[in-house]
């Protein structure tokens, strides 16, 4: 009967779709594969090299696979990635690529290109479950965690897929909240069978969740970006209704037991609204809070949304802003806007495909 049971399973995984994903495999994932196809173990490290280096999208393009091993891997798999469902470029070379998921629901990348080096802005949720009042994704609601899988295509299916040089989860979604999924992406991404990136060239964003920040920071040596937006807990909540729950001095207290003092990074984001964030007195709670801490606080402009009563801080302000952090030795800028014409933007990320 098991026999039976194998080749009806088979059979009704290639007629219905249920073949098994192979982006998002790893090594050990692979290798088990191979045992299962009854293929030598070391087809595993070229289907690893395929996916990860090559970049190919179909099984058929394995081409050191026997042509026998790969029909009968395809009868069960498929490489899984997903193809965007279209591009938007910006005035200033930024590019907006979105892509469909498997709950039927969309998401945005961003390409950002800038002189030699080339950033993809990657999403790891549809929608959110933070409900920050300043994002367009937190506006959403909650549809899902997006698969190994449905990350690694925003890297292999955009048109700078072999030129980029760092990546961001900075798009829609909070990493931490799928860590399981992300852990696995940074996996691939610096293994030596995978991407072979160093983890400098990742920068993972995050509201602030100590638990799984804490497993980032002891598994990974990415960098750290921590949006911040205001440095008292009562006025943060107002803001990030997350903070209730995940207070940022537990954030703060935890970064403090890690060293940023050589090559890895650690930096605040603070979007700045006008009469809101952005006089002496948050300045001086900054300083305060992140007194001892080697780091760089990136303060980003505001982005008008619809229905906000936020408004954006003008920029004499916020250079003020920046000298006072300055001048008590935290290294701070004022991150450029790139793509705010093709809303693609801080915050400005909505995972909607424009009616043609």
């Amino acid at each position: 009967m098991s026999g039976k049971f194998n080749l009806f399973h088979t059979f009704a995984q290639h007629i219905f779709g249920m073949e098994t994903a192979l982006l998002g495999m790893n090594l050990t994932e692979l290798e088990a594969l191979c045992k299962e196809q009854g293929l030598p173990r070391f087809a595993a490290k070229q289907m690893a090299d395929w996916l990860y280096k090559k970049k190919v999208t179909d099984i058929s393009q394995m081409t050191n696979l026997s042509k026998a091993a790969r029909e009968k891997l395809s009868l069960t798999c498929k490489v899984g990635a997903c193809t965007s469902a279209g591009c938007i470029t910006s005035t200033d070379g930024t590019k907006k690529y979105t892509f469909p998921t498997a709950g039927g629901r969309f998401v945005e990348t961003v390409m950002i290109p800038d002189g030699e080096r080339a950033t993809v802005c990657v999403s790891c949720q549809a929608g959110c479950k933070m409900g920050c009042h300043f994002c367009m994704t937190g506006r959403q609601g909650f549809h899902g965690n997006l698969t190994v899988a449905e990350i690694l295509s925003q890297f292999i299916c955009i048109d700078e897929a072999d030129e980029l040089t760092n990546a961001v989860f900075m798009g829609m979604g909070e990493p931490l909240d799928n860590w399981d999924n992300i852990s696995k992406v940074i996996e691939i991404l610096t293994a030596e069978w995978g991407f072979a990136w160093s983890p400098k060239r990742i920068t993972l964003s995050t509201i602030g969740i100590p638990d799984k920040l804490k497993e980032f920071l002891d598994t990974t040596k990415c960098h750290l970006a921590v949006s911040l937006h205001n440095p008292f807990p009562g006025e943060r909540e107002e803001l990030m209704p997350v903070q209730h729950k995940h207070d940022i001095r537990d954030v703060i207290a935890l970064i403090r037991k890690y060293d940023f003092s050589g090559q890895r990074r650690v930096s605040f984001e603070y979007t700045m609204f006008a009469g809101i964030n952005d006089d002496k007195r948050h300045a001086d709670g900054i300083i305060a809070l992140l007194k001892g801490i080697p780091c760089r606080v990136n303060l980003i402009r505001f982005h008008k949304i619809p229905d906000s009563e936020l408004r954006t801080c003008p920029t004499e302000v916020m250079e003020l802003f920046e000298q006072r952090l300055m001048k008590a030795g935290i290294t701070t800028t004022i991150r450029a806007s790139r793509g705010e014409d093709i809303l693609a933007a801080c915050g400005m990320l909505a995972g909607k495909v424009k009616e043609a």
